[in-house]
């Protein structure tokens, strides 16, 4: 959807409040006073959202193209979530996404409010008089912001009012901790194996090591989209995993793929996509010409591969008999609402756990936990109740709190779910229907004092009494024991020395 007011009776853009915490610059940026004569570009987002994310490429795009040009991208980050307001939070974000564009943080929302956004994304484009010319709402409009930017371009070179040379301010350089691992996004234990495969989600790879942390094996390591032999491998952005048999499956987010790794040949081949986002809210297709979008994480039921499909809202199906896709769960509508399985409605779902014949879905955008029954086609919640409904609060599931849970294992009678933005582990037990936290102090950290601290946890497994856990922020995987709360950092080594 765009609302467009180009070049005629424009408003003047309001200028941006002063002492607002800035990233990705050495100091603050004035509109009005330094980018006079330059196309900027405001990027209205909040890093949760999976529609925002889709964006950041688009504006990566455009920077490129008129890197020569006097065009700036300025990005107001204004949160949805309490955690997301946090500046370290974001900068870690701006990390994990590779965002090299100046970002302000809209504290309170004022920024928001005084261009009138109502929804994330919303992109405003303002020409170099300093009015604005076009806003767009909602992902996929990189074709036309391109046009419209080369438009500006040209009118101002005609009346001589583009500025040259780069944008005042210099980028700011961030302060990167070399670790083994980069914002991990999933893990999964194969007790009978004696392996652990873990999604190291930023360095673009799958690594398999035994439980102590002792590197066999990988898949990728260099960002791309390349099927064949280990080495030769190419992920983006690599998040859930799926063993089934000698195969392992891979949801390769970044390039909106289903990959399939050949354990005994240690050869990738894909399954599902062409590395193009999908629109399709459907399915029914297979193979390359079956196009998926931001499929976050895995479970098998029933002999069939289940994706949460966290860009289109939606949880598909895979069989592998006959390598057709097609929608689960979800109309594709952002929301909360139960009843029969392609009738009900989600928001950005990003974990997925199977046990006792149920799928169990974290729902992040609604901060829930949803159950799929597939003998009777329904859907049901555990936690939550809706967009905006999100906290911290333990005790019987109809009280229950959460705030953007991104992942969640199942056992027996137990689900143990990664409560991202409150950096916690909690339990749900699904014979009492109470939830309590097992690991994390509610605060982004390390370690407090012998406490297991965590930072915005992603992905989990469980296997017996063991519990692992992609602690995403903290580049690690922590290994926790569940009956006595004995927990430790994987130290990760090959032929017994550190990985590097």
């Amino acid at each position: 959807m765009v609302a467009r007011a180009e070049f005629a009776g424009s408003p003047h853009a309001p200028e941006w409040p002063a002492g607002f915490t800035w990233l990705n610059t050495d100091r603050p940026l004035r509109l009005h006073a330094e980018l006079r004569g330059r196309v900027v570009v405001l990027d209205f987002w909040t890093y949760g959202c999976i529609n925002c994310l889709h964006v950041l490429p688009e504006l990566a795009a455009l920077d490129a193209r008129f890197r020569d040009e006097p065009v700036t991208v300025v990005g107001v980050h204004s949160h949805k979530y309490p955690n997301e307001a946090h500046p370290a939070q974001i900068r870690e974000a701006l990390l994990r996404h590779d965002v090299t564009h100046p970002v302000i943080v809209d504290e309170d929302h004022q920024i928001w409010d005084s261009y009138g956004v109502q929804a994330w994304p919303t992109l405003v484009v303002i020409d170099p008089a300093g009015y604005i010319v076009a806003t767009f709402s909602g992902e996929g409009h990189g074709d036309e912001l391109t046009r419209l930017v080369e438009r500006l371009l040209a009118r101002g070179r005609e009346q001589g009012t583009l500025v040259a040379g780069p944008p005042p301010g210099t980028p700011e350089i961030p302060h990167l901790v070399i670790r083994p691992l980069s914002f991990p996004g999933k893990v999964l234990a194969d007790r009978a194996g004696g392996r652990l495969f873990i999604a190291d989600t930023h360095h673009h790879r799958v690594l398999i090591t035994d439980w102590r942390g002792e590197v066999v094996g990988f898949f990728g390591g260099r960002r791309g989209m390349v099927d064949g032999p280990y080495a030769d491998v190419r992920f983006t952005n690599p998040q859930g995993l799926l063993l089934a048999g000698a195969s392992l499956y891979i949801a390769d987010t970044g390039n909106h793929m289903l990959r399939t790794a050949r354990l005994s040949s240690f050869h990738v081949e894909t399954a599902l996509g062409d590395g193009v986002i999908g629109t399709d809210r459907r399915g029914g297709k297979t193979g390359r010409d079956q196009r998926l979008n931001s499929p976050w994480d895995l479970a098998w039921l029933d002999g069939r591969l289940y994706l949460a499909m966290a860009g289109l809202h939606q949880v598909w199906v895979y069989d592998p008999a006959t390598g057709e896709a097609r929608v689960a769960l979800g109309t594709g509508r952002e929301s909360l609402a139960d009843g029969p399985g392609r009738r009900a409605a989600l928001a950005q779902p990003s974990g997925l756990a199977s046990a006792n014949g149920m799928l169990y879905v974290a729902d992040a955008e609604t901060s829930a936990i949803r159950q799929y029954d597939p003998r009777a086609d329904l859907v049901t919640t555990l936690v939550g109740a809706g967009l905006f409904t999100f906290g911290d609060r333990d005790g019987p599931l109809e009280d229950a709190l959460l705030q953007h849970p991104l992942g969640v294992a199942a056992q027996g009678g137990d689900l143990y779910v990664a409560d991202t933005y409150n950096h916690k582990i909690k339990r749900i037990d699904l014979r009492t229907r109470v939830i309590t936290t097992i690991a994390g102090t509610g605060q982004p950290g390390r370690d407090d004092r012998g406490r297991l601290a965590l930072s915005e946890p992603g992905g989990l497994s469980v296997s017996g009494g063991d519990l692992f856990i992609a602690d995403t922020n903290n580049d690690r995987v922590v290994h926790l024991r569940l009956d006595t709360g004995a927990w430790r950092e994987l130290t990760l080594t090959v032929h017994g020395q550190p990985l590097e």
